[in-house]
């Protein structure tokens, strides 16, 4: 856990009979330490005096190796799974992975009016949750999954932040295998829970689109009774998802479904709608680009709808919500625009970030990285995005960098405008061609977007070209 996911609120704090019980672990040697545990953290860079340490293993690393470096530094308490030889009060269990869980479902269920939203989905999950932050926490303080904290180790850790004042939760679930969903919905315990999308992102892991809806619907399994589930009426996989809720009460979004937008007028920078829902009809002036954002508005006005926001409170929020960095920031550097939409991507979210794009003024130029876990299908489907993107009506040129920008550059020369896309293996070949394009387009604006997987950081590109205009 890097530093940007420690908060700075003070949280309740844990005894020790409560960590003992939380995790049915036990106390080595029956030493308990007699002070309480401000917070738990599972980062041995950051711990100290009134810390919990919990030692996590991973696949390459085993934080039982840094239980005596946080002893020294003045933290008192560690979770292990097995007795480490350092001076310090350890509370052994059978599972630090499985430990953290139940002190995350511990800390919920401390919280019996708190009221949980969980959404998840294969594309704007983040926005989306953003959307309904800005709506909520206008009303009351609301807890918000921070970052990627949304997977079997994220999500008991935001429920850790959860405290006294919260009356709110939104909270994002990602699933990177079978059964990850299941695991942190049970944990989380939403009133109201839906999936905005079944996409291609994570199609190597799970083997194909119903794999995927297979995994996103685990979501319904822990539902309160008496809650709500949040359907896309629109998505192909619409009857799959129904046949997996379980709750009386269904609220459906999207086209054909009872919150959905008509009359959309999509601007540069911003989109403007009217929002029907089964209490009445609303214009809405939302401050994002692009259809698909849109359906996030409705996606997250149907899950406010489902835990009890009225109409004006939704409209308010929407008006005033902000994208999360790097996902459709404008930032205008003299006379061109510069597009960050590098927090990730897949291939449903790149075509929608090129109807984006072809909006803008000037020459529009789309710079795209590769898109990750796409497992077996990763060159068909570069193949296909190439096709189209270069297809699309607007923009004058794509630059594809990395492994597959030539699977790329081959599905855009299967069609007659081959010429718009170069690729280039990497960004140091890819930052001349940028800075020529500029050159010899002078004194005309221009517009870039710029694309690709966390992992290809094409932010460092953007920054490197904004250097050089």
């Amino acid at each position: 856990m890097h530093t940007s996911t420690t908060s700075t609120a003070v949280l309740t704090p844990w005894s020790a009979a409560q960590l003992q019980q939380a995790t049915q672990g036990y106390w080595l040697n029956g030493r308990t330490p007699s002070t309480e545990i401000k917070r738990i953290l599972t980062d041995s860079r950051h711990a100290e005096a009134g810390d919990a340490f919990l030692a996590l293993k991973g696949e390459r690393f085993d934080a039982h190796d840094f239980v005596a470096q946080v002893a020294a530094s003045g933290c008192q308490v560690a979770i292990v799974s097995q007795p480490v030889d350092a001076d310090i009060f350890q509370l052994v269990v059978p599972d630090t992975r499985l430990a953290l869980g139940h002190l995350g479902a511990y800390r919920r269920a401390q919280y019996p009016d708190l009221k949980v939203i969980a959404l998840t989905g294969s594309s704007g999950k983040t926005t989306t949750k953003e959307m309904l932050g800005s709506i909520l926490s206008r009303l009351a303080p609301t807890l918000i999954t921070r970052g990627n904290l949304n997977n079997d180790l994220g999500v008991p850790m935001m429920l850790l932040e959860l405290r006294p004042e919260h009356q709110y939760a939104v909270m994002e679930l990602g699933a990177s295998h079978q059964g990850e969903i299941d695991y942190t919905s049970q944990l989380v315990q939403p009133q109201v829970a839906g999936i905005i999308n079944i996409g291609t992102a994570h199609l190597g892991e799970f083997g194909g689109r119903e794999g995927i809806c297979r995994a996103k619907s685990e979501i319904y399994a822990h539902i309160v009774a008496d809650g709500c589930s949040i359907v896309p009426a629109a998505d192909d996989f619409a009857d799959s998802i129904r046949q997996a809720v379980r709750t009386e009460q269904q609220l459906s979004f999207g086209n054909g479904g009872e919150v959905f937008a008509t009359d959309i007028e999509l601007q540069p920078q911003s989109a403007r709608f009217q929002l029907h829902t089964p209490q009445g009809v609303r214009a809405v002036d939302l401050p994002f680009a692009g259809e698909h954002n849109i359906q996030n508005a409705t996606a997250a006005a149907a899950f406010a709808l489902a835990i009890g926001i009225g109409l004006d409170d939704i409209v308010a929020g929407l008006e005033q919500a902000q994208g999360a960095k790097g996902r459709l920031n404008f930032i205008q550097h003299g006379a061109h625009l510069l597009i960050d939409d590098t927090y990730n991507a897949n291939p449903t979210s790149m075509r929608a970030a090129g109807e984006v794009l072809a909006q803008q003024e000037g020459i529009r130029v789309m710079v795209i990285g590769d898109i990750g876990e796409l497992g077996a299908s990763a060159a068909i489907e570069h193949y296909k995005l190439g096709r189209d993107l270069v297809s699309l009506k607007g923009l004058n040129f794509v630059v594809a960098v990395g492994e597959f920008a030539p699977a790329s550059q081959e599905g855009a020369r299967s069609t007659q405008y081959g010429k718009k896309l170069q690729a280039f293996l990497n960004q140091e070949q890819a930052l001349p061609f940028l800075i020529s394009l500029v050159e010899t387009h002078q004194p005309q604006s221009m517009s870039f977007l710029f694309k690709g997987s966390r992992y290809t950081h094409m932010e460092t590109l953007m920054t490197a070209l904004m250097e050089k205009l």
